[in-house]
């Protein structure tokens, strides 16, 4: 019997047993210790990066290639032209067999510095990283908490919930990063809820099995300690106590991962944070509108995140930002549906990526000149490495700065 089978049975057995005694309110158990964490990690007082995922795909036609015509001309204009910005326009995902230009894929090519064939773990397109993500070789290097070390997530992509540590035995969970999304607040919320006794009987054992079903989405995680963190309760107690429980009152869509990360660097301080936005993705649906207007928000959303690192002391002249999309979009004018990304076509590969930040951490010139060079994705992860100071020996790509 392989591991998911053991696991899927045992939670089986144990939802039946509790069935026999739905009325009977479990003991709270004493908490068990946390595995220990190695000593002599070094003290982290580099500067913070915010790495953007322009997810959902998005061309270099809407955003980069003409300044009159963009629909994100704060991440155009000012982020690279005004504030020393280094530009990539020819960023592409490598056209090789096994490679999707896909988000998630994307997602996972960016935090690994690998181009990886990934299987689905089952079925709605759940992957686990293959190499070590950019957080387990930062953690690793460095004493930083999990709670300082984010993924910022949108509220319909679960299966993202879980790339916050690889399968590689050196790194793993031990270093993993921490995701705030509206589906972590809702199993916060629902785990406070039946600790603080307010459901009883059989809507208790109902609450107890929903809970128990959210929380194995990530079947790795064994010890629910670990992704139950003192600072994130903390922060979604506040988040409760502002918002309330009802999700209609909090920001929805991209707009809800700015308000997300705004509250990050105010309240948790974080050194790396990757948001990952998801909007224009709504273009499936067909109006052209979906699309540039997603755009728009997180341009809209990336100002407001730029004017709340300038405003903070411990942010301003020491917070670098790197953008860069998941994947492109196809650009086929005869589909009955525009802008899809499924493909596999020319456009749906190509990207660009941005790296802007003070003088110390990313060379600036006179005049902003984009780097026309061919580059790839997967060497956003090596410059994170560079920036940061921390080595990324699986990513098999240089960084993009190896050259500016």
């Amino acid at each position: 019997m392989n591991r998911r089978d053991f696991l899927q049975k045992t939670a089986a057995l144990t939802a039946a047993g509790a069935s026999l005694s739905f009325a009977y309110q479990q003991p709270q158990l004493p908490p068990q210790p946390d595995e220990p964490e190695p000593q002599g990690r070094m003290a982290y007082d580099g500067p913070n990066v915010i790495l953007v995922r322009y997810g959902g795909g998005v061309r270099r036609r809407e955003t980069i290639e003409d300044a009159s015509r963009t629909y994100c001309p704060f991440i155009y204009h000012e982020l690279w032209k005004r504030h020393g910005g280094l530009l990539f326009p020819n960023v592409e995902i490598e056209s090789q067999e096994g490679i999707v230009t896909s988000h998630a894929q994307g997602t996972l090519y960016v935090l690994t510095g690998k181009y990886d064939r990934y299987n689905d773990i089952e079925t709605g397109g759940r992957f686990v990283p293959q190499a070590p993500t950019i957080f387990e070789y930062f953690r690793r290097k460095y004493d930083v908490p999990p709670s300082q070390a984010l993924i910022i997530n949108g509220e319909d992509r679960i299966d993202e919930e879980f790339y916050t540590f690889s399968n590689d035995h050196v790194f793993g969970i031990r270093y993993r990063s921490t995701v705030l999304s509206l589906y972590r607040f809702k199993t916060y919320l629902l785990r406070k809820r039946i600790a603080a006794g307010e459901f009883v009987g059989h809507e208790l054992e109902q609450k107890r099995r929903e809970l128990e079903r959210m929380e194995n989405h990530d079947y790795r995680v064994e010890n629910r300690r670990l992704v139950a963190l003192p600072e994130i309760d903390a922060f979604w107690d506040r988040w409760e106590h502002y918002y309330g429980r009802s999700g209609f009152v909090n920001p929805r869509g991209d707009r809800l991962l700015t308000t997300l990360t705004l509250w990050a660097i105010r309240e948790l301080r974080p050194k790396l944070m990757m948001i990952n936005y998801q909007d224009p993705d709504y273009v499936h649906w067909g109006p052209r509108q979906f699309y540039t207007r997603a755009i728009a928000i997180i341009d809209e959303g990336v100002r407001e995140i730029y004017s709340a690192t300038q405003a903070d002391e411990a942010y301003r002249a020491n917070t670098v930002f790197v953008i860069v999309p998941d994947c492109g979009r196809d650009s086929n004018r005869a589909m009955p549906v525009p802008y899809q990304h499924h493909f596999n076509s020319r456009s749906a590969h190509e990207i660009f990526a941005l790296v802007a930040g003070p003088r110390r951490f990313v060379p600036h010139q006179r005049e902003p000149v984009a780097r026309a060079r061919p580059q790839q994705q997967t060497q956003v992860a090596r410059t994170i490495g560079q920036i940061m100071n921390f080595e990324t020996p699986h990513a098999n790509a240089q960084s993009l700065l190896a050259e500016a």
